[in-house]
């Protein structure tokens, strides 16, 4: 039997640190889990000196030519954590073709080119794990592959982005205003200087396309996923769906019907009786519908250097008795040939439209003929003065396509009594 399963790591960051923490912290339950020790050997960083303050296993030493670590033969797996595009891919694409098993985190090269690596690696009779490159610490994809692999899934719906969750959950239990509350989340780490790619739904949309790939057997790419961020929701927004009943999250959506695939990332809200409107602060939860389990959720950090590292460590877990018990290269992800997008102008929702009208008599006819010529129906309404010229309207509509709600916002921005549309935002109703 192997002695043992060498692991060399390229990048040290935050989640390079977490993963080679958990693997020393943990080494006696991995190693009776899987029934050999995980020996960290090599780790590729550009400057060792930067780290000079971190202590490494006794087994472990830096290096910085990554092709030190495919050529050398003992080493099993590479534990990819660097992020970006480019130069993790030529690694990756390189250790996989070098016969190495690869693990990585990288979301955004996954939902750039996930599909050709995984057949890449099915060439090479490797195995390749991504559990962290979504949710973190949330086992959502091997759930996918293995507890749920006999089922047809038919819809996601997860709250994938911490940042946003944790922004829109300070939003509407403090009632900040959204610079206030993104201020307060760079400060505490929970946001980027730039943080474009969480708020305005990026990061979650690469995330939705990575286990749309997985759920439903098509070559989903990040380019497939319709995506609208938070910066324009308001604090009154999150006042109105209160009174409404509502909760306002960041939702990624994908669903197969018979007239096709649909992958959204948009804000939305939900009713306080599902169970993503207790999802709250940083955390994330994905929610899963079948044909065979109905329905269920997974709930748990989304981000960090230990949560993220226990994926990993979990994945090279899972590679490492593979490797031991001769079994590496046996996961085959098959795809269908043909993938039909369903346009997200013809998906149906009802809507919150909210915006400020003249405060006189009258307007309320006007608006109703509006929507009335749109086949749209008013489910409810709350008019607030705002001051002696202006009013406050709050609506919530019948369901209808995307595309009429934008003729009727149209419409709206057209008729004389509407000074301003300032919000429209779906709601998830079954």
């Amino acid at each position: 039997m192997k002695q043992g399963v060498k692991i060399a790591l390229l990048g040290f960051g935050t989640v390079g640190q977490g993963t080679v923490e958990l693997l020393t912290k943990n080494l006696d339950v991995i190693q009776n889990r899987i029934s050999v020790p995980v020996i960290v050997d090599k780790i590729y960083v550009r400057n060792p000196d930067k780290y000079s303050h971190v202590a490494l296993p006794a087994t472990a030493a830096f290096v910085t030519d990554y092709k030190e670590i495919l050529q050398d033969s003992s080493i099993d797996i590479v534990v990819e954590v660097m992020g970006g595009t480019t130069f993790a891919r030529t690694c990756i694409e390189e250790a996989i073709i070098a016969g190495k098993h690869v693990v990585t985190a990288n979301k955004d090269l996954l939902a750039e080119a996930g599909p050709y690596l995984m057949e890449l690696a099915t060439k090479h009779h490797v195995d390749l794990r991504f559990e962290a490159s979504v949710a973190g610490a949330i086992p959502i994809i091997r759930a996918l592959y293995d507890s749920f692999g006999s089922n047809q899934i038919t819809e996601i719906m997860g709250i994938l982005n911490g940042t946003t969750n944790f922004i829109l959950s300070k939003m509407s239990e403090d009632g900040l205003g959204y610079e206030e509350v993104l201020k307060e989340a760079q400060d505490l780490g929970y946001a980027e200087a730039d943080p474009t790619s969480d708020v305005e739904g990026y990061d979650a949309a690469r995330k939705l396309a990575i286990l749309g790939s997985i759920a439903f057997n098509k070559r989903i790419f990040f380019e497939d996923v319709s995506c609208e961020g938070i910066t324009q929701i308001d604090a009154s927004d999150i006042q109105f769906g209160k009174e409404f009943g509502y909760t306002i999250k960041l939702l990624g959506i994908a669903r197969e019907t018979k007239k096709g695939l649909s992958l959204n990332v948009h804000p939305a809200f939900i009713a306080n009786t599902h169970p993503l409107a207790s999802v709250r602060g940083s955390f994330n939860a994905v929610f899963l519908r079948g044909n065979g389990f109905d329905e269920a959720m997974f709930y748990g950090r989304g981000a960090g250097s230990l949560p993220t590292g226990s994926s990993i460590v979990s994945d090279v877990m899972e590679v490492a008795r593979n490797v031991v018990q001769g079994k590496t290269g046996e996961m085959k992800q098959f795809y269908y040939p043909q993938k039909t997008m369903y346009s997200s102008s013809k998906i149906e929702s009802a809507y919150y439209i909210r915006m400020t009208v003249d405060n006189s008599t009258g307007v309320l006819a006007k608006v109703a003929t509006k929507l009335a010529e749109q086949r749209i129906s008013a489910h409810s309404v709350i008019q607030r003065k705002a001051d002696n010229d202006t009013a406050t309207l709050a609506i919530i509509t019948s369901k209808c396509p995307h595309a009429y709600i934008q003729n009727l916002i149209d419409s709206f921005n057209h008729l004389r009594v509407v000074r301003e549309v300032g919000s429209v935002i779906r709601i998830m109703v079954e």
